[in-house]
């Protein structure tokens, strides 16, 4: 599969597997290459992106690696709700759960500024979900969802 992808596009698709079921979700979501590093023992070392998502609709080929026909899914429009301002509570959010994960973690405090880094409200609900590293299911919860203010975030007093 390596040397296809980095003989052709260097995008291939991500779906979530349960190890323990073997059950898959049929929402995944396109990963890019940004970067690749073929390792001595003919591995390689990857630095992807998140693109579009998708549906799969049918499996093509299961062998050597599997193929799926998908259908690309597009937001829904958010109605009536500012999305800036609900974007600018979650920024407010994620920079007190980034500074309370220093603190359990022993690591020192750093300013954590501009998370948003100017993107509109529905690429940074994806950099906030990219940032739910080792919870898989809550990752996909986030995927499946059509409207960026489908979750609003609960008000916590820290």
């Amino acid at each position: 599969m390596m040397q296809t992808l980095v003989q052709s596009d260097l995008r291939f698709g991500v779906v979530y597997s349960d190890a323990v079921s073997g059950s898959a979700a049929g929402i995944g979501c396109v990963g890019e290459i940004v970067k690749h590093e073929r390792l001595v023992d003919d591995r390689f070392f990857l630095i992807c992106k998140g693109m579009e998502r998708f549906r799969v609709t049918d499996l093509v080929r299961t062998k050597p690696y599997l193929v799926a026909k998908v259908t690309w899914l597009e937001d829904r429009p958010s109605g009536e709700e500012n999305l800036d301002e609900l974007a600018n509570e979650v920024e407010v959010l994620m920079i007190e759960v980034i500074r309370l994960s220093n603190r359990l973690n022993g690591k020192p405090d750093k300013e954590s500024q501009d998370l948003r880094k100017n993107q509109f409200p529905t690429l940074f609900s994806f950099f906030v979900g990219s940032t739910f590293e080792g919870a898989p299911m809550e990752q996909q919860a986030l995927l499946e969802l059509e409207d960026t203010t489908a979750i609003k975030p609960k008000t916590t007093s820290f």
